[in-house]
């Protein structure tokens, strides 16, 4: 039986990251949970929050034995194949998401539209 491939996948920097945040969060935490909402002047953002629990219809997947995330299920089909990434720089730090499905974003970076 063929396995299926992970919704997106998530650089080691991502990674260390979302542990720092579920170490430092002071309560049990599932994982992360990604979504996506409308906002912006090009439509969609991503969104990151501590996931309590495992919805039904959630997609999970584990990419590191000590990580779990759910992906929003209103979510997967925009941002099937992306790849999340955490940079630092010396003016801001984040979470990247390089997501072959955008169709563009806006100027500003924080909406995209598929």
């Amino acid at each position: 039986m063929n396995e299926r491939p992970a919704p997106i996948s998530v650089t080691e920097n991502a990674l260390a990251r979302i542990r720092d945040l579920l170490d430092s969060r002071g309560k049990p935490s599932v994982g992360i949970r990604i979504g996506v909402r409308t906002k912006g002047c090009s439509g969609l953002s991503y969104t990151l929050e501590f996931a309590d629990e495992i919805s039904e219809f959630d997609e999970v997947f584990d990419p590191a034995e000590d990580v779990k995330i759910m992906i929003d299920p209103k979510a997967t089909m925009f941002i099937f194949g992306t790849e999340m990434d955490f940079v630092e720089e010396q003016m801001a730090s984040g979470f990247v998401f390089s997501n072959p499905n955008e169709k563009g974003r806006c100027g500003c970076g924080e909406s995209f539209h598929v």
